[in-house]
């Protein structure tokens, strides 16, 4: 079950370490070509979701790396659940059906809630 999760978690925390850092650091127009949603959010909230992002990967590996409030993973994986939940909607309620992506993560993020109640 560890190997699992650092395997899941890990690939998920570069992921979100990744997207969370570009919407902290671009532009909107550095972002408009991969995420067409930027165009009608606010940046800050552009930002604040990056910066979200960023602490929610941390979340997943720095707790049960140094053993401190290991309970801080599965509520990083539950925050990512509920995050990809409405990215999709988001999607949607665009007329945006490519969706996969969204969907894969949901289930990558539950699998790690899953994998991190061994801490508890």
């Amino acid at each position: 079950m560890d190997v699992a999760y650092w395997i899941v978690a890990g690939l998920l925390a570069l992921l979100y370490l990744y997207g969370g850092g570009i919407k902290v650091v671009q532009t909107r127009e550095q972002l408009q070509p991969m995420m067409g949603w930027v165009d009608r959010t606010p940046m800050p909230a552009v930002r604040t979701i990056g910066v979200l992002e960023g602490l929610g990967a941390i979340g997943l590996i720095l707790p049960p790396l140094t053993s401190i409030a290991p309970w801080l993973a599965l509520a990083a994986a539950i925050g990512f659940v509920l995050l990809q939940i409405g990215a999709t909607t988001v999607h949607l309620s665009r007329g945006d059906r490519q969706i996969g992506l969204n969907i894969a993560l949901i289930l990558a993020a539950a699998a790690t809630i899953w994998l991190a109640t061994t801490w508890l």
